[in-house]
């Protein structure tokens, strides 16, 4: 099981980068944009940065909805493999089954 805590601050993360994530992908737009400016663009930049750093998707770090385990993790499912491997025995993920079976 992974610390509370840092299950608790991807959640406060992923609430900021949703808060945040229609400005940060306007102003990257301007920022981008080669017909407007280079002080319009250095401006959008400016401000780009002045947003709050756990605002980046790229802060993000995928965990387990089960144990919080950030290593491992299978992302069809959403959970690590320790996990997985936990509930595909115990027969609780349909269309699962051993391979050696």
């Amino acid at each position: 099981m992974a610390k509370k805590s840092m299950v608790a601050r991807d959640v406060k993360r992923k609430k900021m980068v949703d808060k945040f994530l229609d400005k940060r992908n306007e102003l990257r737009a301007i920022s981008l944009n080669f017909n407007l400016s280079l002080e319009e663009r250095m401006t959008a930049r400016r401000k780009l940065f002045s947003l709050p750093k756990n605002s980046a998707p790229s802060r993000l770090r995928n965990r387990c909805a089960i144990t919080g385990r950030p290593r491992g993790y299978i992302r069809f499912f959403g959970l690590s493999r320790i996990a997985f491997r936990e509930m595909a025995l115990n027969g609780e993920l349909p269309g699962i089954r051993k391979g050696s079976l």
